[in-house]
């Protein structure tokens, strides 16, 4: 494994990084959470991203339970809120009832005193910018979060949070978690720009695009019995966006390259993102320990400016580009 720095931050993260979005608590048993994460440490992987909102709050508490027993000092644990975990109106959002109340519910949750990285999981329009980043400043001071990142905000509302922090003398956003892929690049034009000038970095999610990027979904073919296609706890809604011909059609194209590399799909795509420089991690999941071994094979793998352009050639127009499709809800 390789470590690389979390933007300009003293912290430094493991290259490949291990999230439980749509498998602890949802699509995989107890057990099997548990030997994908000891298979993750056994690699060399000290960084676990999850959140409060994955499967309904278990998610946090399976990851807790998996981690129990391992030094603390060893791991980054980062975590995420916004989303709603209960029913009632302030069960949701940025504010600071919200934040406050679900940064004790993670602590208790994950097992810890602390989180490494405490990330707005989305933007909110209902709070003021202010409230939020006062919020995140008083758990930084209190030592119940040692970092603050967002995940899923544009450069303009990054730009917001970064003015206001300078203004305030508050604790400033070291980190960004986008979705990105040879396929989704929505963070090439602005996001990636305004981190690399103001010292915040990558912790990029669906790195192997929701599992198309292995290349297991043929163009005219059922998905796979049990893949991420047909998963009804969100997962087969996220990849939708991917599972149709024209896509399929071109990453079957990566193959070759991929063979030429000694590389299997994931890795490649795995070791395609890691070739941003201000991409601080890859986060990978897995339903299966070997997944993970398989994974963290693309950790320190180079490709050069020819199998980049290959690359870009094969996949054609069908990469999204659009900075405008980085959205949070109006309405959380």
């Amino acid at each position: 494994m390789e470590f690389r720095h979390l933007g300009r931050s003293g912290l430094k993260v493991s290259e490949i990084s291990y999230g439980n979005w749509l498998t602890h608590g949802s699509q995989v048993e107890e057990d099997a959470a548990k030997q994908c994460v000891q298979a993750a440490l056994d690699e060399g992987i000290t960084t676990f991203d999850t959140a409060d909102v994955y499967a309904g709050t278990k998610a946090e508490a399976v990851l807790g339970r998996a981690l129990k027993g391992v030094r603390r000092e060893s791991l980054e644990i980062f975590t995420k809120v916004y989303w709603p975990t209960g029913p009632g109106q302030n069960d949701r959002g940025l504010s600071r009832k919200h934040i406050t109340e679900s940064i004790h519910a993670s602590l208790r949750r994950l097992q810890t005193d602390y989180v490494d990285l405490y990330q707005a999981h989305r933007f909110d329009f209902e709070t003021p910018l202010e409230e939020t980043l006062k919020t995140f400043d008083d758990l930084v001071r209190q030592g119940k979060v040692l970092y603050v990142g967002v995940s899923e905000w544009t450069a303009e509302q990054i730009s917001q949070a970064l003015k206001i922090a300078d203004e305030m003398g508050f604790d400033r956003i070291v980190s960004s978690q986008p979705q990105y892929s040879m396929l989704w690049r929505v963070i090439e034009a602005e996001v990636v720009p305004l981190s690399e000038k103001e010292g915040i970095g990558q912790i990029v999610w669906s790195p192997i695009a929701q599992g198309v990027l292995t290349g297991k979904y043929v163009p005219g073919q059922q998905p796979p019995a049990g893949s991420r296609a047909t998963d009804t706890n969100g997962g087969a809604n996220m990849i939708s966006r991917f599972m149709n011909d024209d896509v399929l059609t071109r990453v079957q194209e990566l193959k070759p390259i991929a063979a030429d590399l000694g590389l299997t799909m994931a890795q490649l795509a795995i070791a395609w993102v890691l070739q941003n420089p201000n991409v601080s991690s890859a986060i990978v999941g897995a339903t299966r320990p070997e997944q993970v071994s398989d994974n963290v094979k693309a950790a320190g793998v180079k490709l050069d400016d020819e199998v980049l352009r290959r690359i870009d050639e094969a996949l054609g127009d069908i990469v999204e580009r659009d900075p405008a499709k980085t959205v949070s809800p109006r309405n959380r």
